[in-house]
């Protein structure tokens, strides 16, 4: 049984944030699902990963590729996941499961905090999934650093 771990970013944008976390997760030696709700935001996502420091390099690949299932990090914007993952990233306010929480180690969810609208859908998300027993952490980057503000 997993737990559903909220990003709320705040200081640093998605691109800057994302790769610390795929870094920890694959630190972990886990393969991740990254789900998001535009192709061509996954696409710019794609070139920002690959774009990015050499030390810090991401594997990964957009999904629809014929080596889906060997990315120990998948884009996607639909429910593929071919690559088995321990983790599943929700951003963009992309869906996310109370059974996928169960079924993944982890599931994060990272929402832009100075969106209003992101802010609103993950507050969804927590209700729902929380309401459906599902553990979960919210993580605030408000005071410079990651803190864990609440659980459940």
């Amino acid at each position: 049984m997993g737990a559903a771990y909220f990003y709320h970013l705040t200081r640093r944008p998605l691109e800057a944030t994302l790769p610390m976390l795929l870094d920890k997760a694959r630190g972990a030696g886990w393969r991740v699902v990254v789900r998001g709700v535009d192709p061509t935001r996954m696409e710019w996502l794609d070139e920002k990963l690959w774009l990015g420091p050499e030390d810090g390099f991401v594997p990964h690949g957009l999904a629809g590729g014929a080596h889906d299932a060997d990315q120990p990090v998948l884009l996607t914007t639909g429910p593929d996941c071919t690559n088995h993952p321990h983790c599943v990233m929700g951003i963009d306010g992309a869906p996310i499961s109370a059974e996928e929480v169960q079924q993944f180690d982890r599931v994060c969810v990272l929402f832009d905090g100075n969106d209003a609208a992101a802010v609103a859908r993950a507050r969804e998300q927590w209700k729902s999934l929380t309401d459906a027993g599902c553990t979960a952490q919210y993580w605030s980057e408000a005071s410079g650093k990651w803190e864990k503000k609440a659980e459940t």
